[in-house]
């Protein structure tokens, strides 16, 4: 099938944390014979940030974030047999969605990709004009990057027609161990950038846990954090390329994970940062979330934490062997049953059934 996908980037993952999800999902789909064109606003300097080249398993378009812009690459979704707006792309969002429903072909698979449900669930909740809810009955699917049970309730209660989960998951080619690089030396080592539903929960499992260990290294990445009062114990980076983060997730003792509030409050939304740390055999200490378990076995494949004085404690316990053991137990566990082509066998199907349907109903 032929996807006209709108997205913030494919190409940078710079103030982007759905790049690494957008890749996996959509070279797998490629590779099952779907022609993808992913369209991209040149905004918040991703462009001047790229961690790739334009890939071979999708025509990337980069159009200026101008009005005539957007009208002409809305234009062109009636070319496609799937055509999906992603949440998210920071410029234009409503009259991205609302151009390309209404200039797809009736026919064709019309879909929202929502990349932080909880974010776009309490704008429902609290926006009646949204231009999603105006959307919503033209659109045949939503597939979201996480939730669970709660977002697949609370998006057929807006209306959707389907709402289907898609987690992040892990790609072998791109996230593996490396040899260990010098400059990503810490006992832990936390990666994300600063956001204000995120900075309060960094603060309490992270640098909560720094002070409490002020023998030990803590390393942090992520765009934002220069300015933040910090330990003397950790170590800022500043943003750390996608190319870079093999190494960042081999080199230290463990890695921590930490949802944002309202992924934590909502439940079964792994992190991409989940899914590469554990494919690259890191030990991953995360914060307590409901749904972990249907991803990793707490204590043999991840360390859980309720705060940093938990984070602290599992640091403080762990010996280079059990971390090489809980990361290789992880990554085994990821490998096995939570790749991008997992899910693409996942989203192939969801595409082949509901062209079915549509067919169907065409002739109905």
């Amino acid at each position: 099938m032929r996807i006209a996908f709108y997205g913030s980037s494919l190409l940078s993952s710079y103030w982007n944390g759905a790049a690494t999800y957008y890749r996996g999902l959509l070279r797998d789909l490629a590779g099952r014979g779907h022609r993808v064109t992913f369209y991209e606003p040149d905004a918040y300097e991703r462009q001047q940030h790229r961690d790739i080249d334009p890939p071979p398993y999708a025509e990337v378009r980069v159009y200026p974030a101008t009005p005539e812009a957007v009208r002409a690459v809305v234009a062109e979704a009636a070319q496609a047999d799937v055509v999906v707006k992603a949440s998210g792309v920071g410029v234009f969002d409503d009259a991205l969605l609302e151009g390309v429903v209404a200039a797809s072909r009736p026919e064709a698979i019309r879909i929202f990709w929502d990349v932080d449900a909880p974010a776009t669930l309490a704008e429902l909740a609290a926006t009646p004009g949204h231009a999603l809810h105006r959307a919503m009955p033209s659109l045949d699917l939503v597939l979201t990057y996480g939730g669970g049970p709660p977002v697949v309730a609370a998006y057929e209660g807006f209306g959707a027609a389907r709402c289907i989960p898609i987690y992040n998951a892990l790609d072998p080619d791109t996230h593996h161990p490396v040899p260990p690089d010098p400059r990503f030396a810490a006992d832990l080592a936390f990666l994300g950038n600063r956001l204000p539903d995120r900075e309060a929960r960094v603060e309490t499992f992270f640098l909560d846990a720094a002070a409490r260990l002020p023998a030990r290294a803590f390393l942090i990445g992520g765009n934002g954090w220069g300015d933040k009062a910090m330990p003397g114990n950790v170590r800022h980076l500043g943003h750390v390329y996608t190319r870079e983060h093999n190494a960042f997730n081999t080199t230290p003792l463990a890695v921590l994970n930490i949802a944002r509030d309202s992924m934590a409050a909502v439940g079964y939304s792994p992190a991409t940062r989940v899914f590469e740390a554990t494919g690259a055999g890191a030990c991953l200490i995360t914060d307590s979330w409901t749904g972990l378990d249907l991803f990793l076995r707490e204590g043999e494949e991840v360390l859980v934490a309720r705060d940093g004085r938990d984070v602290a404690a599992h640091l403080a316990a762990l010996t280079p062997e059990r971390a090489r053991a809980i990361g290789a137990a992880a990554r085994a566990r990821i490998a096995r049953e939570h790749t991008y082509a997992h899910r693409g066998a996942e989203v192939d199907a969801i595409l082949s059934g509901e062209a079915a349907r549509k067919r169907e109903r065409s002739v109905a």
